[in-house]
Formats: C-alpha cells, sequence, structure tokens
C-alpha cells in the first residue's frame, strides 16, 4: 500500500521550492515544486508567489500523477516500493515520457527490477538528475530506503 502522503512530501524535497519562475534544467519555466508551466497559465517572472498557492499547484500535479499511474500501472500488482519508484518518474518526467522507457516498462512488468534499474542509469533523464535517479535506483533494489 502506497503512503501518499510520505510520498509527495519526499518528491517535494527532491523538487526543491521556488517561488518565482525559473528554467528548469531543459529551459522550462517551471515554478512551486517543480510545476511545469504551461502556455495557458500566466506567471510572471518579476513576481514571487505564496507557498499556499504554489502548494495547492503541487497537489494537483500530484494528483494528476497519481491518476495516470493507476492507469498505466496500477493493474501491474507492483510491490510498493516499485510503485513508489513510477510515481515520482511520473511527476517529474510526465506520464508520455516513462511509457518511452520501453525496456524498463517491460522489466517492470518481469519484475526483472535490476535490468530496470539498469536502463534508468542508461537514459538521458540520469544524465540530467543523476543523484536522483541513484536514489530512486537504491529503492527500487532494496525497499527499506525510502
Amino acid at each position: 500500500m502506497l503512503n501518499l502522503l510520505k510520498l509527495s512530501k519526499r518528491i517535494r524535497i527532491h523538487e526543491g521550492f521556488k517561488d518565482h519562475v525559473y528554467k528548469d534544467q531543459l529551459g522550462n519555466n517551471t515554478i512551486g515544486y517543480g510545476h511545469l508551466i504551461t502556455q495557458e497559465e500566466k506567471f510572471s517572472f518579476h513576481k514571487k508567489y505564496s507557498k499556499k498557492i504554489l502548494k495547492k499547484i503541487f497537489i494537483s500535479d500530484f494528483k494528476k500523477t497519481i491518476k495516470d499511474f493507476n492507469r498505466h500501472y496500477k493493474k501491474s500488482n507492483l510491490p510498493a516500493h516499485v510503485q513508489e519508484v513510477i510515481v515520482e518518474m511520473i511527476f517529474q518526467l510526465g506520464i508520455n515520457k516513462v511509457l518511452k522507457f520501453n525496456k524498463f516498462n517491460k522489466y517492470i512488468k518481469k519484475k526483472q527490477y535490476y535490468l530496470a534499474a539498469f536502463e534508468m542509469l542508461s537514459s538521458k533523464w540520469y544524465n540530467q538528475t543523476p543523484k536522483r535517479v541513484e536514489f530512486l535506483i537504491k529503492i527500487l533494489h532494496n525497499n527499506n530506503v525510502r
């Protein structure tokens, strides 16, 4: 069973918090706890936003992440620690990018977590956020790390 409160706290820690618009590692406009700003959203570069507003956005993003996870992975009956890794991947990368990890997903389905971890290490994502990926791999290998 997933501990969503604990997972959401860990994701917030990994994302970090900024009360203003900033460019993420890929040059995308981002705010709060790693919220990717859409074209429809009107955030000003020269304004600070309250933590209360940005936490509401995080909660909305987190709920969407859980919905995406449930739609694509829940039926796989994965252990809680594996579900946590996938949920955090979806939060950081988006469901469409996680679904493109073809070999990773194949190994997850087969419960071959060491091979899934190897695919995580071999990804562009690892080059962008190596410490986070290494942390998630530790969880994948040893469910006591959470």
